[in-house]
């Protein structure tokens, strides 16, 4: 969704169109002054079913929001709240955090922070993904515990 600087009524009429597991997207225009919603509104976010919410702005009440232990990734946190003025757009293209967004598109997001899958490519990440982590996981076994093997490719690595 995108919405103006300052403004987050768009928001809970998201929140309240939104499907159970859908991952609200929301184009803040990154401003880190006024926050999008604190834990009362995400709280309701979750408990209707929402999977999880990224802005390309801020949040408050971050305490209140670990609380719920409920996936929000934003730039930051601010105490200032936002308007309710209502203008705004859902399921529409975005940018968030430098990033196009689509409707439909995957996101998944942990720690390290958020990547979003066009659709379209799904099935080509779903692969090189796991083909990754395969890799990895392999090279973890043969090197680790081992000081002669991590010694032998860190000399590889550095004779690159």
């Amino acid at each position: 969704m995108k919405i103006p600087v300052g403004d987050n009524l768009a928001i809970l009429r998201a929140i309240r169109e939104a499907n159970p597991g859908d991952i609200i997207v929301i184009d803040a225009k990154g401003d880190q002054y006024r926050a999008i919603a604190g834990d009362f509104i995400v709280g309701m976010a979750q408990t209707l079913g929402v999977g999880a919410i990224v802005v390309d702005g801020v949040i408050r009440d971050i305490v209140g929001i670990k609380k719920l232990n409920f996936p929000v990734f934003a730039k930051g946190t601010s105490v200032a709240s936002s308007g309710k003025a209502g203008i705004g757009e859902i399921n529409v293209p975005i940018s968030c955090g430098g990033t196009a967004v689509n409707p439909g598109d995957i996101i998944v997001g942990d720690a390290n922070g958020v990547v979003v899958i066009p659709q379209s490519e799904e099935q080509d990440i779903l692969k090189k993904s796991l083909d990754k982590m395969r890799k990895d996981e392999i090279r973890e076994e043969a090197v680790s515990g081992n000081v002669e093997a991590i010694k032998q490719y860190l000399d590889n690595m550095l004779s690159k």
